[in-house]
């Protein structure tokens, strides 16, 4: 059965929306072997809200090794998107499985033996969390504060114990905080 690993960053306020503003800190290598480590392992997925995947295919899609180490995951993975609407672009490997419906994404569990690597897709992320599919929640979260923007917690929504399983603290100050199911939520 696959686990749904989800992996965000996010301003300490809680923005998570275009994470463009991460540019400034730029990139430990450090934080690429953590996400590599989410990508890793098994007969895995990437599971896509329909915006994050319109946004995700012209920049990976072109993407070579060479120029990228996390192209061919990218590019080779089965790609598998939450839409109620079809995608305007088009992306090798990739699976529309309609709108949003946790029994689809149990089923998809079902189906994939490695991890199902979500990055993005808020929507679909607060669905996850709210019908008590993800398995691990990644949060790398930058020393900045935006003060708008799109939050992944937003006060429509329940609340959700976690318990933390791991954190590392990067030389850009990026701070990796790896959060599962809380025992009894979920």
């Amino acid at each position: 059965m696959g686990k749904i690993k989800v992996h965000e960053f996010m301003s300490l306020d809680g923005v998570i929306e275009n994470p463009v503003w991460t540019m400034e800190f730029g990139f430990d290598p450090k934080m690429g072997e953590a996400i590599g480590g989410l990508t890793s392992g098994g007969d895995g997925a990437i599971l896509l809200g329909r915006t994050t995947f319109e946004m995700f295919a012209p920049a990976w899609s072109t993407r070579t090794a060479e120029e990228d180490p996390g192209a061919p995951f990218f590019n080779d993975t089965s790609k598998y998107v939450v839409a109620s609407t079809t995608p305007s672009v088009e992306w090798a490997n990739s699976v529309m499985l309609g709108a949003y419906d946790p029994a689809a994404i149990e089923k998809l569990k079902a189906d994939v033996s490695g991890t199902i690597y979500v990055s993005g897709s808020a929507i679909l992320v607060r669905g996850l969390l709210q019908d008590g599919l993800v398995d691990e929640l990644h949060l790398f979260v930058y020393p900045v504060t935006l003060g708008r923007g799109l939050r992944l917690f937003t006060e429509d929504l329940p609340g959700h114990k976690l318990s933390l399983v791991a954190s590392e603290t990067y030389a850009n100050g990026v701070v990796h905080l790896a959060y599962a199911p809380a025992k009894g939520d979920g």
